[in-house]
């Protein structure tokens, strides 16, 4: 079996998952963070979930570029594309875990597990059809590169200035949580999935792949139902949280 049929099965097999998890999202909500709880397995320091989690999105996304065809790594577009990606990811890896606030915060090993597993097959379908398997990686004044730019510019920002409000919420080792006010917020409830979900959209208009276009459906299927839950448990918690917040979406979801 060539490698691009392994490839198509793989893309398959994401979607397919994809479908499920978006459904199964809605009724039981991912058991991390606020919404921890027993049951799921042994348990791991959160930072560290993360890191391990995370790491392999950005060190599997390099090492299957540095074995790329060099026709499609040493364009300026394919360079490009990788330090979006990097921009992102390393970010999570490397500097996120270690900066965020909560206290010595725990997750299931099991949620460390999937993360890892979906992670490192997402990374080869973005990576490899990039670097060996796709058209040689092209971005131009057209239509796909401009607006799949701006979107995910757009998205980062947004992404980044939601974990730095929150992270702002608490002093160090402080565990409880609080109203964030300030930027997005003022509308919804986690500006931080809304901006991850329009980055990766403008990742997939970018790229225009099917690697991409797998992640941005996957990157909603995961966080709406989670955006949705958050903002139910923001509005069970707190009393007097705003009305006029939505989940994810202003004045829509």
């Amino acid at each position: 079996m060539s490698e691009r049929a392994v490839y198509d099965i793989v893309c398959l097999s994401f979607l397919g998952a994809g479908a499920a998890v978006f459904v199964a999202l809605f009724f039981i909500a991912a058991p991390y963070g606020r919404h921890f709880r027993g049951g799921w397995g042994p348990k791991f320091p959160a930072s560290w979930g993360w890191l391990v989690m995370e790491s392999v999105s950005s060190l599997g996304f390099l090492g299957w570029y540095l074995a790329g065809e060099p026709s499609h790594t040493g364009s300026a577009a394919g360079i490009a594309l990788l330090i979006l990606w990097q921009a992102h990811y390393a970010h999570r890896a490397f500097i996120y875990p270690f900066t965020r606030r909560g206290g010595r915060r725990e997750m299931p090993l099991s949620v460390v597990a999937m993360g890892l597993a979906f992670n490192l097959g997402n990374a080869y379908l973005n990576a490899r059809w990039l670097y060996e398997l796709g058209p040689v990686p092209a971005l131009g004044l057209n239509p796909h590169t401009v607006i799949g730019l701006a979107l995910y510019a757009a998205g980062y920002l947004v992404n980044r200035q939601a974990d730095a409000i929150l992270r702002e919420l608490r002093r160090p080792e402080e565990q409880g949580y609080r109203i964030p006010y300030g930027g997005a917020y003022r509308w919804i409830s986690c500006p931080n999935y809304l901006g991850e979900c329009v980055e990766w959209i403008g990742w997939a208009i970018l790229t225009w792949s099917p690697g991409g276009a797998v992640f941005a459906l996957w990157t909603v299927a995961n966080l709406a139902p989670r955006a949705r839950s958050h903002h139910r448990w923001y509005q069970k918690t707190f009393p007097d949280y705003p009305r006029e917040r939505r989940a994810m979406v202003p004045f829509i979801f």
